[in-house]
């Protein structure tokens, strides 16, 4: 975890970043959202979905707290619903992880297959999902974007702890997932975090 950073102050960088994630996909709604995102397999409108899942997972995982599983919730977009409904879903999923970050003990762990977490862990997932998906579909409608460095640091200290120095933040967490090469340091071409507590 970042100096200075404490477990209650996780639950806020979950929401800004759906609030500027959101604020510059709403720019996307004349474009194809059936396109790919970026480089990935899904479209647009999938990888918006997948984040919806994701930050509702996270949620769910905290609060179930499983040792050894996933939850059986899961949560998707209207599909037909206009695209500013959309991504209000996104920003109720990031307030739904956050309030549930913030109610959260420190000792509270739950499963993750990439490392039993917390509060703070599964918060920082919620956020990678976020700037790294707002990347991604960013990419495929044709928008200029770039994740903040404030929002990407604290991602980076806490689920890759051996991310590689001397680089902005924004540009090595999108090397740690596999989205784009750093300077002495290739694409990766399977990637992983390490939410476990440290």
């Amino acid at each position: 975890m970042n100096a200075g950073l404490t477990g209650q102050d996780w639950p806020a960088l979950v929401t800004e970043a759906a609030e500027l994630g959101t604020a510059v996909l709403a720019a996307g709604g004349d474009g194809d959202w059936t396109r790919p995102a970026g480089d990935l397999d899904w479209s647009c409108h999938a990888t918006l979905d997948h984040l919806a899942l994701g930050l509702i997972g996270y949620a769910g995982l905290l609060t179930a707290r499983p040792a050894d599983r996933y939850i059986a919730l899961f949560a998707s977009l209207d599909p037909e619903a206009p695209l500013p409904a959309r991504l209000e879903g996104i920003r109720i999923a990031a307030a739904l992880l956050a309030a549930t970050v913030r109610g959260a003990d420190a000792g509270d762990r739950a499963w993750h297959p990439w490392g039993h977490s917390d509060g703070p862990g599964f918060a920082a997932m919620g956020v990678l999902e976020t700037v790294v998906h707002t990347h991604d579909v960013t990419l495929g409608l044709g928008l200029a974007w770039s994740p903040p460095d404030e929002l990407c640091a604290p991602v980076v200290a806490r689920l890759f702890p051996g991310a590689p120095g001397g680089h902005a933040p924004a540009a090595t967490l999108l090397w740690c997932a596999g989205r784009a090469a750093l300077p002495g340091h290739e694409r990766r071409g399977e990637w992983s975090w390490d939410g476990t507590v440290r």
